[in-house]
């Protein structure tokens, strides 16, 4: 892959205007999972991420009028640092634009925001069959030796 070709990449905060762009995105990303939220939680979380009183942000990776990935986190606080931390909630792009080295790019600005917030950590999960995702992970971040249990309230 051409230089070129990752500067036509851009990737900018989700605006009001996108909904149309970002839902497919949001919802490929719940189809990978075998997940489905009604639709007034897929209302609810666009709600959030346009409302700068909120912690959940979002970002999307765009090449020309084209929304290939997107990626949503939050900064919380912690028991352990003064700047909280930020978990990286949803990573997701299109399988056709796999390989572009966006998912790379949407972490790289996570981290960036995260270091401007004063965060001290940045983190994330991922199930254990992603094989694809994990491979990323382990050149851009390093697995936490954290097992995680769940209680579904």
């Amino acid at each position: 892959m051409s230089h070129d070709s990752m500067s036509n990449i851009v990737i900018r905060p989700v605006a009001a205007n996108e909904r149309a762009q970002w839902e497919p995105l949001w919802r490929g990303y719940l189809a990978f999972y075998e997940k489905s939220v009604p639709e007034a939680v897929t209302d609810f979380t666009w709600e959030r991420l346009l409302d700068p009183t909120n912690a959940i942000e979002g970002l999307m990776a765009w090449e020309g009028d084209a929304a290939l990935g997107l990626v949503q986190y939050l900064l919380h606080p912690s028991t352990w640092n003064r700047g909280g931390n930020v978990y990286l909630q949803d990573l997701f792009v299109v399988p056709a634009a796999r390989g572009k080295r966006i998912g790379r790019r949407l972490i790289a600005a996570v981290t960036e925001i995260s270091r401007a917030k004063g965060a001290g950590v940045l983190y994330w999960q991922t199930e254990e069959f992603n094989g694809t995702a994990r491979r990323l992970y382990e050149r851009v971040a390093k697995r936490a030796p954290f097992v995680r249990y769940n209680i579904e309230l």
